[in-house]
């Protein structure tokens, strides 16, 4: 079992947790959480059995036997705490997104890539085998003329938001948003599908705190265009689609958890497909980020990478609209 220690308590941290013991690849030794929030990090210990709480960074960084940290905090602090680890020679697992720059970006991957460390973002639907078949699936529904995305969901925090009341998920200091948030989701799953676009513009719906509360971003690529759309303002069907001149390939659901999708062929019987292992979205990525470390698959990670800097860079030059 690979030892990793947990920085954060917040919503994210219980899930993650579950899903890294469910990896069977994982084995969480500590659990940081700052000064303030340590009562939070000591019952959380104490209900998923970790020895070990700790208010000091230090600590965890000098201990030879803790391989990799996993950063679950707000977005706005990742690169500062990510780029913390890497030059203490930890391996780190970056919840997504990975950064708030793109030359944040380049410095963590700088920084991974020189001291040969596994520098991963955490983006569920990417380490599914549903998305490994989808890439495997695109030769047979012929050239791509659309991909459509959509992640709408009714935030838990947006009635406190229209009282003025404002989470992280809702504050543009923290780069809180329907962009930074649920988007990332649907554009991760078309550039891990296409790699980086053309070009790219994104359209926001503005809260009162010019915070992008849902908004749809559209990417062209040669020969076809890719809309992601993305509420936490309201809420509807989610779905994504890959439509091309022979056939269709078409997932019902939150684009996170891609549990199943269906191949339809024009002249064929449709194809369903349930192939995911896990029934937590989450376990997937640990248990795909295990097995690349035990192996020592860096072109993995290398490739990993490439797909978080291609995402940043799309985040980033739409992003001053969503301001």
């Amino acid at each position: 079992m690979i030892k990793i220690a947990v920085l954060g308590t917040g919503k994210i941290i219980p899930e993650a947790v579950a899903a890294m013991k469910a990896s069977e690849k994982f084995e969480v030794a500590t659990i940081w959480a700052r000064p303030h929030s340590k009562d939070k990090a000591d019952k959380l210990a104490e209900i998923s059995g970790i020895g070990k709480v700790t208010t000091d960074l230090d600590e965890i960084f000098s201990d030879d036997s803790i391989k990799f940290v996993y950063i679950g905090l707000v977005n706005s602090v990742h690169y500062e705490y990510a780029r913390r680890a890497l030059e203490a020679g930890k391996n780190v697992i970056l919840e997504k997104p990975f950064t708030t720059s793109l030359n944040d970006a380049r410095d963590l991957v700088g920084i991974a890539k020189h001291q040969r460390l596994y520098l991963f973002e955490a983006v569920t639907n990417l380490h599914m085998p549903n998305f490994h078949a989808v890439k495997d699936a695109l030769g047979k529904i012929g050239t791509v003329k659309l991909v459509q995305c959509n992640y709408s969901q009714y935030s838990s925090r947006y009635d406190a938001y229209k009282a003025y009341k404002v989470a992280p998920a809702f504050d543009p200091n923290t780069n809180g948003g329907s962009l930074f948030d649920l988007n990332v989701y649907n554009i991760n799953f078309v550039v891990g599908l296409f790699g980086a676009p053309e070009n790219v513009s994104y359209t926001p719906n503005k809260g009162w705190n010019s915070v992008d509360t849902s908004g749809s971003l559209v990417m062209k690529y040669h020969g076809f265009t890719a809309t992601c759309n993305a509420a936490k303002d309201s809420a509807s069907p989610c779905f994504l689609i890959v439509q091309g001149d022979k056939g269709y390939i078409y997932s019902q659901g939150s684009p996170n958890e891609f549990n199943s999708f269906d191949l339809v062929i024009r002249g064929e019987e449709p194809k369903h497909f349930e192939l995911n292992k896990f029934d937590h979205r989450m376990v997937h990525e640990f248990a795909e980020f295990g097995e690349i470390f035990e192996s020592g698959n860096y072109k993995a990670v290398e490739s990993g990478l490439q797909t978080s800097l291609d995402v940043m860079k799309i985040l980033e030059s739409v992003s001053k609209n969503a301001e």
